[in-house]
């Protein structure tokens, strides 16, 4: 295959762009700014963990012990919203190296994936999510400190070894994103990532 038709083929595909970073780094806030330059396919998994949690026990008692959900089910809702002719933006997948290898495994060859890893100090993110529970803000687990720090806990147990194998992983782009500043300087930071 010469490097042209390579290339066509490349640029025909659609972006995956996936905002990755713990809690309170603003992958809610970027989503909606991102999407509001462009139409993207959003896939916000928690979210749909939430509207699936009202119907279905199984996915409620695992989120109310602040658990992640078993692999299968997870890729499978993952697999069921995703949209190969539109631009996707995924926000709360993958959490797991596992969940990260099966991404680039099976969308690598469909997409144009773009990670984008949000990365902000813990001491900012535990601020962050203070600072939405006293805003009125943010989720019903937030102002549960232990829930929290557990989350927190297994970011860096679960989600951080998928980053840190996302960031050498081939056939993918990985960029390092500071989103420790003012929101519109991180935005800025994030479109530069981009290439927009």
């Amino acid at each position: 295959m010469s490097g042209s038709v390579f290339y066509a083929k490349i640029h025909h595909m659609k972006d995956i762009i996936i905002l990755m970073g713990g809690q309170g780094v603003g992958k809610g806030t970027f989503a909606r700014m991102l999407r509001e330059r462009h139409d993207y396919k959003y896939i916000e998994t928690g979210n749909i963990l939430r509207e699936s949690a009202k119907t279905n026990k199984k996915i409620a008692d695992i989120m109310q012990r602040g658990e992640l959900l078993p692999f299968e089910m997870l890729t499978e809702i993952v697999a069921n919203n995703m949209d190969t002719q539109r631009d996707c933006l995924l926000d709360g997948f993958p959490r797991t190296l596992a969940q990260a290898q099966w991404l680039v495994k099976t969308y690598a060859n469909k997409f144009n994936i773009h990670v984008l890893y949000l990365n902000v100090p813990a001491e900012i993110m535990i601020q962050r999510i203070q600072k939405r529970i006293q805003d009125g803000g943010g989720r019903a687990d937030d102002a549960d400190t232990n829930a929290v720090r557990k989350r927190l806990d297994l970011f860096f147990q679960e989600t951080m070894p998928a980053i840190e194998w996302l960031r050498t992983a081939p056939g993918i782009r990985f960029s390092d994103v500071d989103v420790s500043g003012p929101v519109d300087e991180n935005f800025k930071n994030i479109l530069t990532a981009l290439g927009q």
